[in-house]
């Protein structure tokens, strides 16, 4: 009797058990389900335990890295092909007048290159003492062989330039789709909120290179008027630079009296501005209070913000200085206008369509 009892609770429990069983299964196969949705359509890299890591989320992390490579390869492709079709030029047109490349190089360029004159020598020795080693004969002499060889370079791109302009040419090498890395466009800035493209500086005052970048990011600016928007964030490196990260906070202590660029172009320009009374010297000669603009200084208020642009900056990837994101594309180093050209009329083109 007891046993015939105990039938029906048995069997009562087992249907629940099942019931419960039923609902786990469906709660895991929803969480599958909302993993693989989550993962639809992206590689996997990784599993940790139940975690998935996408080759999204890799190349997310090395975006900057990722940017940096993909550059140089476009870059070392563009010059390849140009240098590729530099030598077909040279080729055709050797085989036109019956000669050697060899020959026509002679002709055309070698011999048509200017001379290197004992001005030009002595002045280049001049301004390059402290980089030249050796004595004065042997210098003069590798002083020559390289300005003649610039020269002789200068001569050579003017010919080919010639040829180019007489063949047919078609080039198809594409650009390949950026790899944008997210910046925050804060700091002090020059143009318009709602221009189409926006490029942000990570710059060291006392970086030779960054000063260099100076005269053409305003040419840039004047290139791009309404079109651009530069927006100034500090990466002072004090392992090459000791007084660099003071240079950044006395250029914050005047733009809190407005006169930020002026003092930026003030320190690029200068040529020791490497102590504290420096830096208050050139706040007098742009007429600032000096009171308001020493105490500035002197409390260290803005070097918590130096410091978090500059972790804002290796966060990014940046190691070195200049290194500029426009629209989110990393470009390294006091590059020429052209280089600044091509990424800003791509931007453009790109945001005209």
């Amino acid at each position: 009797m007891i046993q015939q009892m105990m039938g029906p609770k048995r069997r009562a429990v087992a249907a629940g058990m099942a019931l419960l069983l039923l609902g786990l299964l469906r709660a895991q196969a929803a969480i599958g389900e909302e993993r693989q949705e989550k993962t639809k359509g992206q590689s996997v890299a990784a599993r940790v335990d139940e975690q998935v890591i996408t080759m999204q989320d890799l190349e997310s992390a090395l975006a900057p890295q990722l940017a940096k490579l993909q550059e140089q390869k476009y870059q070392l492709m563009q010059s390849k092909l140009d240098e590729l079709i530099e030598g077909r030029l040279l080729g055709q047109e050797a085989k036109r007048r019956g000669v050697t490349v060899e020959a026509l190089l002679k002709a055309e360029v070698l011999s048509k290159a200017p001379k290197v004159t004992e001005t030009e020598v002595a002045s280049f020795i001049k301004e390059n003492k402290a980089r030249l080693k050796g004595e004065g004969a042997d210098i003069s002499a590798r002083v020559r062989d390289y300005l003649t060889s610039q020269k002789e370079a200068r001569q050579r791109r003017v010919y080919v330039a010639g040829l180019l302009q007489g063949a047919k040419v078609a080039t198809f090498l594409q650009e390949p789709e950026p790899i944008r890395i997210t910046v925050k466009a804060e700091g002090f800035a020059k143009g318009r909120k709602d221009a189409p493209v926006t490029l942000v500086e990570f710059t060291d005052f006392h970086c030779p290179f960054c000063g260099r970048a100076v005269a053409t990011l305003k040419n840039v600016m004047r290139e791009y008027d309404g079109k651009i928007r530069w927006v100034f964030r500090d990466f002072p490196i004090a392992s090459l630079h000791p007084m660099a990260g003071k240079a950044a906070e006395a250029a914050r202590c005047a733009g809190e009296q407005g006169k930020f660029w002026e003092y930026h172009d003030l320190l690029f320009e200068g040529k020791s501005q490497a102590t504290v009374d420096d830096f208050k010297r050139s706040a007098e000669q742009l007429k600032l209070d000096p009171k308001s603009f020493g105490q500035c200084l002197d409390s260290g208020k803005h070097q918590a913000a130096v410091e978090a642009d500059v972790q804002e900056g290796a966060r990014l990837g940046v190691t070195g200085t200049p290194t500029f994101f426009i629209n989110g594309r990393m470009l390294v180093g006091a590059q020429p206008l052209e280089s600044f050209r091509r990424i800003i009329e791509a931007e453009l083109r790109a945001r005209s369509k």
